[in-house]
């Protein structure tokens, strides 16, 4: 009892960890509502120094004072979210789920306490028509202060404050509750099998990998999921047909149920909550507000992205949809009429029949020890960079692995943290994020990120490592990408740093990284059998060459499709009182590329954590827009070298350490010489022939 007495709060002292990482061995459930609640006082406390300070306002003191460490306190509140909120995707229970719902209302009014006050903006307003003079990224964060505060209703009277207070509090647990209904639902199926017959066609990685999750359940026999890893190779491989069936409806029907995790009435209500904020800020649409700070500025162009991607590729995607319809039809007869659960398994047989590849055939090589290695000396190859594990630093589940980061001077640069395999506690998808951002402190040291990659790859058997499919390579390229925007952060403001940029900039990074993941040259550094150690044959290195844009263009449509279903729920003016599913089948249809009745029984908008419960509203197209960046990006290292270091450290000084301390295109033109084409796209697509010389 004595000892527990002396038990001080992790977060209310220093972490007295290597590089101060959080101690997560040490925190306890019960420290994260004490911590909240204590940072929310010391910013309450460091506001009111801030507002009766009988100094004329000034940059220093009133817009530094919204930024930097609280009178040498370190920031107490954004520590405590940070991992709480971090832990709520990657490794939550059911008792965090509910300190979530009791939390969450009491941070929104605290945010709302201080973008409404009305002394805080007066003096930021007061600086912001009169400052000295600033450099461009003292500027970039006084526009950013302000237009935040402004953006977030502090030119209301009172009563649009006491409106936008309700209003914003209410989507906040509407979107947490949306979280928590599809992590639920996710997990709550599986599909047991006890007959080996029904694992028919399925490879013998899924059958090793079904066998011990049902192990791992003290069940017999084999259990699939709705991970990705377990899902995926299910659909693309069992002859079974009603199982797929089974398996697609089960994904694609998830909180549309009778049932308490029902996400129907969420979403219509998410909607509106944000069309309302938007027009009582003096906006037409949810979509006009977030647009005007995205590099596509306006609907408008959203459109007209959306409207070129269609007409460029719908001609190849219905040909592509017409092959998979072809080789159905030989196999099971041309009466047969092919359902959402047969594309992934017919498609599989015409990869098979044109390039003789499918996925299984490159799993051997892409162990994930040695994918880790690759990816680690790709980011060495081109920025010098090194990674060294570092057991030492603390991790909140045993699948973490910890690295310290080195720069090309031996100088130590960020921590990264990878998070690899799916479990019970854990979001589906992949994603980055940070424990610490970078900054430069008030003594004038540069505090170095913390940054962290959390996805759902494939897990090791009891009979196999890692072995991973080529998708899973991509998907951690591009979350590397991420990572890498992170580590070379090099900002004096903590909230212009690293990946804190316009949101239609900030897949630039990331999808860059994934042309990699096809060039023969990076495959030769890691792409070794786990068995024999012998190299990835160049036969099969062509085949993946060759097959790289196989089915691209259905896959663009289905971006695309997303993206105008986003855009028909934020570019509402007047209250959504359509039926969800309906609504959503009409908005995406012009993306489709059969003229098949819409199903009624499966629905995206109520497990589309992009735009209901993550920052993506108003804002998917952001994939695509970058990917025209990426392609025309990485058009410049093809001509220069893949990994030529001088261009490569271009892209790091102009994009990657920039974060977002300047207009993005203006950081885009600086390393590209020009504004980027959808040309690169295009060709590298095969929807545009490259151009060839007669020589």
């Amino acid at each position: 009892m004595a000892e527990e007495a002396k038990r001080i709060n992790p977060f209310f002292e220093d972490y007295k960890t290597p590089h101060d990482t959080v101690p997560f061995d040490r925190i306890r459930l019960s420290d994260f509502e004490e911590a909240f609640m204590e940072g929310i006082r010391r910013d309450n406390e460091q506001i009111e120094k801030t507002i009766n300070n009988p100094e004329k306002p000034t940059f220093d003191n009133t817009i530094i004072n919204t930024e930097e460490d609280k009178d040498g306190y370190y920031d107490l509140l954004g520590r405590v979210s940070t991992v709480f909120f971090n832990l709520m995707s990657a490794e939550t229970n059911d008792e965090m789920d509910a300190l979530a719902q009791k939390i969450q209302p009491i941070l929104t009014q605290h945010a709302n306490d201080i973008r409404l006050n009305r002394k805080l903006f007066e003096r930021i307003q007061y600086v912001h028509r009169h400052h000295r003079k600033l450099t461009p990224e003292e500027k970039m964060l006084l526009d950013n202060c302000y237009d935040g505060f402004v953006r977030s209703g502090a030119l209301l009277d009172e009563e649009g404050k006491e409106k936008l207070r309700k209003l914003t509090e209410e989507a906040s647990m509407l979107s947490l509750q949306f979280s928590q209904n599809l992590l639920k639902e996710n997990k709550a199926f599986i599909l047991h099998i006890t007959d080996e017959k029904q694992l028919d066609g399925l490879p013998e990685t899924a059958r090793e990998a079904a066998a011990l999750t049902a192990k791992e359940r003290e069940m017999d026999g084999w259990v699939f999921t709705l991970d990705a890893p377990s899902y995926s190779p299910f659909m693309t491989y069992s002859t079974q047909r009603d199982l797929r069936e089974k398996m697609y409806m089960a994904r694609n029907s998830v909180c549309i149920h009778d049932n308490a995790e029902n996400n129907l009435e969420i979403c219509k209500r998410i909607v509106n909550l944000r069309r309302e904020v938007a027009q009582l800020l003096g906006f037409r649409t949810y979509a006009d507000y977030v647009l005007k700070h995205r590099m596509a500025s306006k609907v408008k162009n959203v459109y007209r992205l959306l409207d070129d991607l269609i007409d460029a590729y719908k001609p190849t995607a219905k040909k592509e949809y017409a092959e998979i319809e072809k080789i159905a039809q030989k196999s099971e007869g041309k009466d047969f009429k092919m359902e959402p659960w047969d594309q992934g398994f017919y498609s599989h047989q015409l990869q098979l029949k044109k390039y003789n590849l499918d996925a299984e055939m490159l799993r051997p090589y892409f162990e994930l020890s040695k994918v880790i290695d690759g990816v680690f000396g790709l980011a060495n190859k081109l920025y010098g960079i090194t990674f060294k594990e570092n057991k030492e630093i603390p991790v909140y589940h045993p699948d973490v692995k910890a690295y310290e980061v080195f720069d090309k001077d031996g100088s130590y640069l960020a921590v990264f943290y990878a998070d690899f395999h799916p479990r019970k506690g854990k979001q589906g998808g992949a994603w980055m994020t940070e424990y610490q951002g970078q900054f430069i402190d008030r003594k004038g040291e540069n505090v170095r990120p913390h940054v962290s990659v959390v996805m759902n790859l494939t897990k090791p058997t009891e009979e196999k490592p890692a072995l991973l499919t080529l998708g899973e390579v991509e998907t951690f390229l591009h979350e590397f990408g991420h990572s890498l925007h992170g580590m070379f952060a090099n900002s004096r403001f903590e909230s212009l740093s690293g990946t804190n940029v316009w949101w239609d900039f900030v897949e630039l990074p990331s999808q860059f990284m994934e042309n990699y993941a096809v060039e023969k040259e990076f495959l030769r550094t890691f792409a070794f059998h786990y068995q024999t150690g012998e190299p990835i044959p160049d036969d099969l290195i062509k085949r993946i060459v060759k097959s790289r844009n196989f089915m691209a263009a259905t896959a663009c449509l289905r971006q695309v499709s997303f993206g105008l279903l986003d855009m028909a729920y934020y570019t509402q003016k007047e209250a959504f009182t359509e039926d969800i599913i309906p609504f959503e089948k009409k908005a995406w249809a012009k993306a489709k590329i059969t003229r098949k009745k819409p199903r009624l029984d499966t629905c995206m908008t109520v497990q589309f954590s992009h735009i209901m419960a993550g920052g993506y509203a108003a804002g998917y197209y952001s994939y695509k827009w970058a990917e025209v960046l990426d392609a025309d990006a990485f058009s410049v290292f093809k001509k220069e070298g893949i990994f030529n270091q001088k261009t490569a450290q271009r892209f790091r000084d102009e994009i990657l350490s920039k974060g977002g301390t300047e207009h993005p295109m203006t950081l885009y033109k600086r390393f590209r010489g020009q504004e980027p084409t959808i040309d690169a796209l295009l060709k590298r697509n095969g929807i545009k022939r490259e151009e060839t010389s007669d020589k």
